[in-house]
């Protein structure tokens, strides 16, 4: 009996060569392996690698000390505001970046 074939594991070997692999060259490669691939499946790989990078950032930022992004994102305006403005702001970063 031959041995089933994992179709969305050789979908992830491709986009971790290279993420930006189009879908239908993925189906194309699979295809010259005799492999036949729904561009759907390649579409749902693809969001499912999606999600998993989300949850990940998601992780690190709560490991971080911030268990919700919105406050960071209000205490940076807090911030600009008091600096004079989002551009300022930034002018204050990139010289403390140097």
């Amino acid at each position: 009996m031959a041995r089933k074939i994992n179709k969305s594991a050789l979908v992830r070997e491709i986009l971790a060569q290279n993420p930006k692999t189009p879908v239908k060259q993925i189906v194309a490669t699979l295809g010259d392996r005799k492999i036949k691939v729904q561009p759907s499946l390649v579409y749902f790989v693809k969001s499912n690698l999606r999600r998993k990078k989300r949850k990940e950032i998601r992780k690190a930022m709560a490991k971080a000390g911030v268990p919700n992004p919105v406050d960071l994102i209000l205490k940076v305006r807090t911030v600009a505001g008091e600096a004079g403005g989002m551009s300022k702001l930034k002018q204050l970063v990139d010289a403390l970046a140097e």
